[in-house]
């Protein structure tokens, strides 16, 4: 697939959770290779986004589409298993299972990253292979939780505030292993309050508010228009 080309495209897309109304025609693009963020204050809507993407909540109308095929009426797993993996804001890993446990059952036979490229890509998780999740720290937690979706083999990688509460040294870390990943060729759409993270990693970006896209562009064009910074994203004229 070219990289001009859309791997996964959100058409007008309408969602609910019963009569809550979150998501508002929202329309989104990723193209391969691409790095996306998803920006906006809490509770506008982004991790609704992924679930919609992901199948976990059904668009109530519009199209959510990835490779060309329409996800409306595959279940989950279908979606899990056509490649599309979703590293939660929760991190999902299992706590009573060591971290080679962990990246074991996550494995697939097609994915790329074994557990050597696993490892050398994140060695903190070499380091303590034996320990068990839970007794991770949070960092580690995050770092054990992508790898796990890696493991996967992922065609598109949805991350969900894969930052947040996490020391700066972790977060730089992080973001580090992110663009590694980006890098690898695996499109990537990242759902971040950090715009600062989002600056760093995405070379596009669209705003959430209330549930509507109120901005979609590059970086220039997002860091360039102070009034979005400072209206949407809480941000002042002149903050790094």
């Amino acid at each position: 697939m070219s990289s001009d080309e859309p791997i996964l495209v959100l058409d007008d897309v309408n969602a609910a959770y019963g009569k809550s109304h979150v998501l508002h025609g929202v329309s989104m693009q990723v193209r391969a290779g691409e790095i996306v963020s998803v920006l906006g204050r809490n509770g506008m809507g982004k991790t609704t986004t992924l679930r919609t993407i992901t199948g976990l909540l059904r668009a109530q109308s519009g199209s959510v589409r990835f490779q060309g095929a329409d996800l409306a009426r595959i279940d989950v797993d279908e979606v899990a298993r056509r490649g599309i993996s979703l590293v939660p804001a929760d991190r999902g890993i299992f706590t009573m299972l060591s971290v080679q446990e962990n990246l074991q059952i996550s494995r697939r036979p097609h994915a790329t990253w074994t557990m050597d490229r696993v490892y050398e890509a994140f060695p903190r998780l070499r380091e303590r292979h034996r320990n068990l999740g839970g007794a991770l720290s949070g960092g580690e937690q995050q770092m054990l939780s992508i790898a796990r979706a890696l493991m996967q083999g992922p065609k598109l990688l949805l991350l969900d505030e894969p930052t947040e509460g996490l020391a700066p040294v972790i977060v730089d870390e992080l973001t580090k292993l992110i663009a590694e990943v980006g890098a690898s060729g695996i499109p990537i759409v990242l759902v971040e309050q950090s715009f600062t993270v989002c600056k760093m990693l995405a070379s596009r970006h669209y705003i959430l508010e209330e549930g509507r896209v109120v901005f979609e562009g590059n970086t220039e064009a997002l860091v360039a228009d102070a009034s979005i910074l400072d209206r949407f994203l809480g941000l002042n004229v002149g903050t790094p």
